[in-house]
């Protein structure tokens, strides 16, 4: 299923994210978007931001969020999730893309006993995706 985010509502839910910022170069962290009991198990550098994923045992679903390195900076942000396949068309799967200060997604999907593809990007017009990982 495909679903965009508008800008307002990202905005309007940053207030739960937190950006870190170490030396003289700006660096993502996760921001908590996909919700309690979520935790990070891979990161992916995807231009000027990072695709974090994440695990809920509880949900028994990976939820995958694109942090902004510039937050504030209205930028091509993108989040996607997927069980894995071999085809490269990602129309009927999770993913949230537009022009965003903060952040993309969350996005989630449900992949027990599968692999699964994800990633996104940020800042960029190429996709920065890990296929056929996290198979469980």
């Amino acid at each position: 299923m495909k679903r965009l985010g508008s800008a307002a509502a990202v905005i309007g839910l940053t207030a739960a994210g937190t950006i870190a910022a170490t030396g003289t170069a700006s660096a993502a962290s996760y921001n908590g978007a996909c919700g309690s009991g979520y935790g990070v198990i891979d990161t992916k550098d995807v231009g000027t931001g990072t695709a974090y994923l994440t695990y809920s045992s509880s949900s028994g679903k990976n939820c995958v969020v694109t942090v902004s390195d510039t937050p504030g900076t209205t930028m091509l942000l993108d989040a996607r999730v997927r069980l894995h396949r071999t085809n490269l068309d990602w129309a009927d799967s999770e993913y949230d893309a537009g022009f965003f200060k903060y952040y993309a997604g969350p996005v989630y999907a449900s992949a027990a006993g599968r692999c699964i593809d994800w990633g996104g990007n940020a800042g960029t017009d190429t996709w920065h995706v890990n296929y056929n990982v996290h198979c469980g």
